[in-house]
């Protein structure tokens, strides 16, 4: 997590205006089926949409001492709510980049960049930014406490921005009274600019992170998707 000027403000406007062809790992907001399950024990429904999980967040039930700030200059604004078996907030999206270096995320293309993330692949190097769909949270301090809350590091996250969810998992930590940041791969998923240095989006964003989930392994996001889709239906199925 770190302070930056998001050269974005037209653009962020534009995109909400106009339509854009989703990604392959976004989803799209679609009506949720019937619910079923496989023989995994998971829902066999289609995904959950959009509007589905931001009409299960309208509300907060305040779960952090206080709120945070999106960059260290600006008014704290932001609480950590909880429901459901879940934790959420709305707050913007600054990119990360840290992790391994790739054509994308590197020292050249972010003056932020650090080679390495709190949690780590199953073959213990970095996440990738550029690959890994994953998000910041901010370390434990005085607000709150991620780990006490159930959330750790691989869980799964329904990051929600417009009609779109992109499925991502919790990758790394930062500064414990700022939010509001998941990497460049989630950002480019959303359909955001994924650059460092002037992408992300200002406003708009919502985290949904399942509690006590995991995606094994940490890098695999067929895994986050699904889990993800079932945690999602289970969350919006919930009274």
């Amino acid at each position: 997590m770190r302070s930056r000027t998001l050269a974005l403000a037209a653009a962020s406007g534009a995109a909400l205006l106009c339509a854009v062809a989703l990604p392959a790992t976004a989803q799209p907001a679609t009506a949720p089926a019937g619910r079923s399950a496989d023989a995994s024990g998971r829902s066999a429904a289609g995904p959950v949409g959009a509007a589905d999980l931001l009409a299960k967040v309208q509300t907060c039930a305040q779960i952090s001492h206080g709120k945070y700030r999106t960059d260290p200059k600006v008014e704290a604004t932001v609480p950590v709510c909880g429901r459901n078996g879940a934790v959420y907030w709305q707050a913007d999206l600054d990119v990360d980049c840290d992790g391994q270096a790739t054509t994308a995320c590197n020292r050249a293309t972010d003056p932020w960049f650090q080679p390495d993330t709190r949690f780590h692949q199953s073959n213990d190097k970095p996440l990738s930014a550029e690959r890994v769909s994953y998000v910041v949270v901010p370390n434990a301090g005085p607000l709150w406490n991620y780990s006490a809350s159930g959330i750790k590091g691989g869980g799964v996250v329904a990051v929600v921005y417009g009609s779109r969810v992109e499925y991502a998992v919790v990758g790394d930590t930062g500064p414990s009274g700022v939010i509001g940041e998941a990497s460049y791969a989630t950002a480019k998923a959303l359909g955001m600019d994924p650059s460092p240095k002037t992408g992300g989006a200002e406003s708009g964003v919502t985290y949904i992170l399942f509690q006590n989930s995991r995606a094994e392994p940490i890098e695999s996001h067929e895994e986050a998707v699904t889990l993800g889709q079932d945690l999602a239906q289970r969350f919006v199925a919930a009274d």
